[in-house]
């Protein structure tokens, strides 16, 4: 929903904390029309959705410029067309044309392309980051079009990987190199005795970039996810993955204390828990908005500039996965679909030979930042509220095939990896794990349903066939007795006593 749209969404509220004279309203949830919002107050509004004020105010800042874009676009192409002179270098030409046309869809995008469920700090923002998507999901289809592998031979294998880490030279000459390897699991004594001078140097060793960004990346995810479960199912089973694909990737091969202590308590949980202390923050936070020129105050006016980067409006998630199957297989889709970007990013430097400090490497995180917290969104919507979402959102879509056409290019190009077996004793964990979460989905909804229904309709026919006992005891026309209750007193008629 653009930000003009919510000026008609309803009429002043009572109790509002909007000053006199100014339209009170809420923003109709994840874009529905105005008229849901309409009627008595929360009327539109979700039990676990904050209620927003607004004033409705509508400045420059959230006007649509369509035209102002397409002159300024117009102007760049004609200067660069009738007063730039071409280079004569191929190459070149064909990296400018490639960015100029991505620059032109973005363009495009940000302007024309549908309202998601976020708004702050700019609906354009998310519009970018949609755009991205979609040119980033056809950068992958490129890749993975490179060249047909008719079979899993290692020869062949090896030859369409070096196809695919040529190309990538095209995009940075600096890759396409080797990465040198390191070992994370060999040496894990806490404390080492022999090494007198530092016997800790095991654990500085360990030490490294990666603690700050697995702590980042927790608290980011925790604040998509917005469940401490979930989170938590994530990171353990995460670490299970390195600890059965460790004959695949080298770096997946660390210390004991390196999984359990330093990952999922110490920078996994630690982020978690901050994570969580924000979205309990986010959910109790009073969502009042002025228009920037109606605050009087310079303290309030910078006061609202920085709360334009915090959310519009807060929902809760209630995943609750065990109340139907169709909760529940969406919640084992979610996990399996974080487990598989996570490995997907591990595999794609390894196979692509993209060092971790690149920056390629780095924007993909940003890029998942970004994205992932609305097809969250949209996620849960859809799960959530299925008669005004009938279909999955547009970035949960392209953020579903992203991961599977990651996924694909690395099956592609080295599949010599990825068909390396499973250790016996980690493909029987898996085995009897897969059949433990079976059996409980097969108890839980099915046969736990079919016992209780039995059961149900077992007391119903017993309580039916008490009814029908009871009912011909009253009926029977035996005469009573001394030991029988007595019966309702007959009325007596005017002029003649009772019988004793």
């Amino acid at each position: 929903m653009r930000r003009g749209e919510r000026r008609g969404a309803g009429g002043p509220r009572q109790g509002s904390p909007v000053p006199a004279g100014k339209a009170s309203l809420e923003e109709p949830p994840d874009g529905a029309t105005a008229g849901r919002a309409s009627g008595p107050p929360g009327a539109g509004r979700r039990s676990t959705e904050s209620e927003v004020y607004d004033d409705g105010t509508n400045t420059f800042f959230w006007r649509a410029h369509t035209l102002t874009v397409l002159f300024i676009l117009t102007c760049v192409l004609g200067y660069v067309t009738l007063l730039e002179e071409t280079p004569r270098d191929t190459a070149y030409n064909t990296k400018r044309g490639i960015v100029a046309s991505i620059l032109v869809f973005l363009c495009f995008g940000v302007t024309q392309a549908k309202d998601g469920p976020f708004s702050r700090p700019h609906p354009a923002y998310w519009r970018f980051w949609l755009c991205v998507s979609v040119v980033y999901e056809l950068f992958l289809i490129f890749i993975l079009f490179q060249q047909h592998v008719a079979s899993l031979t290692r020869a062949l294998a090896l030859q369409t990987v070096q196809d695919g880490r040529q190309f990538l030279k095209y995009v940075d000459p600096k890759l396409g190199v080797p990465l040198p390897e390191r070992d994370y699991g060999g040496n894990c004594l806490i404390y080492d005795a022999d090494n007198e001078s530092d016997p800790f140097h095991n654990v500085w060793d360990k030490l490294d970039g990666f603690v700050p960004a697995h702590f980042i990346g927790w608290y980011l995810k925790t604040l998509m996810i917005r469940d401490w479960w979930m989170c938590t199912i994530v990171s353990v089973m995460f670490e299970f993955l390195e600890y059965s694909l460790e004959h695949q990737l080298p770096n997946f091969s660390e210390c004991w204390w390196d999984h359990w202590i330093m990952d999922v308590l110490v920078c996994n949980g630690l982020g978690i828990y901050c994570g969580m202390k924000t979205l309990e923050w986010l959910s109790l936070k009073t969502y009042k908005w002025q228009g920037l020129w109606n605050i009087p105050t310079y303290k309030g006016k910078m006061k609202r500039i920085a709360f334009q980067f915090t959310p519009y409006s807060w929902v809760r998630f209630e995943w609750k996965p065990a109340s139907s199957l169709r909760r529940w297989l969406a919640v084992c889709g979610i996990i399996l679909v974080f487990l598989l970007a996570e490995l997907n990013t591990f595999y794609l430097k390894f196979v692509l030979w993209m060092p971790p400090e690149h920056y390629l490497v780095l924007l993909r995180l940003v890029f998942f930042v970004n994205v992932g917290g609305v097809a969250m969104r949209e996620i849960y919507d859809f799960m959530d509220d299925p008669k005004l979402h009938k279909k999955l959102g547009q970035q949960a879509w392209l953020v579903a095939a992203i991961t599977v056409t990651e996924l694909l290019i690395v099956v592609k190009y080295d599949p010599h990896t990825l068909t390396l077996s499973l250790p016996f004793y980690i493909s029987q964990c898996w085995t009897l794990g897969s059949v433990l979460v079976l059996t409980w989905t097969i108890w839980r909804f099915f046969l736990r349903d079919i016992t209780l229904r039995y059961k149900e309709t077992r007391r119903q026919k017993q309580q039916s066939r008490g009814d029908q006992g009871r009912a011909g005891g009253d009926m029977d026309g035996h005469l009573p007795g001394p030991e029988d209750p007595p019966g309702p007193a007959e009325p007596e008629r005017e002029g003649v006593p009772a019988p004793n």
